[in-house]
């Protein structure tokens, strides 16, 4: 499943509709829920603001007024289609006086939705290592630098006799990662390959 690297909009009109539409990351349906809140905001006049989610383990659509099936569907359908996930789509229509039949929607909100999707920029999940690392304090310093230039995120620190500090690390740097630690710390460190305790 790819991801958005940003938001994209793009506006399509279509016998006099417009339709504005917004592709978003988003982590879950709380955030893509203040997507949505947020174009209602900026198209107040906007007779339908239609949407769909992939994100957080969920999918959820909204076809806001319009018939059923003839929006969020077809918005869903373009997000499935181009397998992106942890994503919000929005479109809000202005209504030009012309109606579009069911067809004609189901037309318009997907391609609208497509159309933003053309300028996006995807990118693929990174695998990531998670590892306990066990050090004297004294060491922490030079630890914290080998993390900042292997793109290492610090999850938990657990002070002690001695400093545990669990971290996250791409998959594929975790061999580098390891070696330049051991190098910084002069064998001083103990690495543990245990999936750090979740934040509650």
């Amino acid at each position: 499943m790819l991801m958005l690297s940003a938001a994209v909009e793009a506006v399509l009109e279509v016998r006099k509709s417009r339709f504005h539409a917004r592709v978003a990351p988003v982590a879950d349906r709380a955030a893509a829920l203040a997507e949505v809140a947020a174009m209602r905001a900026r198209f107040p006049a906007a007779s339908h603001c239609c949407w769909a989610l992939l994100a957080g383990g969920e999918a959820g659509m909204s076809d806001d007024g319009e018939p059923s099936g003839t929006a969020g569907k077809p918005i869903l359908n373009v997000l499935m289609h181009k397998d992106i996930g942890n994503a919000v789509a929005i479109v809000a229509r202005d209504f030009g006086g012309v109606k579009l039949g069911a067809g004609g929607l189901v037309r318009a909100y997907g391609k609208a939705v497509s159309d933003a999707l053309a300028t996006a920029g995807l990118v693929a999940p990174v695998a990531m290592s998670a590892l306990w690392l066990e050090l004297a304090f004294a060491l922490e310093s030079r630890v914290r630098h080998v993390c900042q230039q292997y793109g290492a995120a610090l999850l938990q620190a657990e002070p002690g006799t001695q400093l545990r500090l669990a971290v996250s690390v791409p998959a594929t740097a975790e061999a580098a990662f390891c070696r330049a630690l051991t190098d910084a710390t002069q064998g001083r460190i103990v690495i543990r390959h245990e999936t750090p305790v979740a934040d509650q």
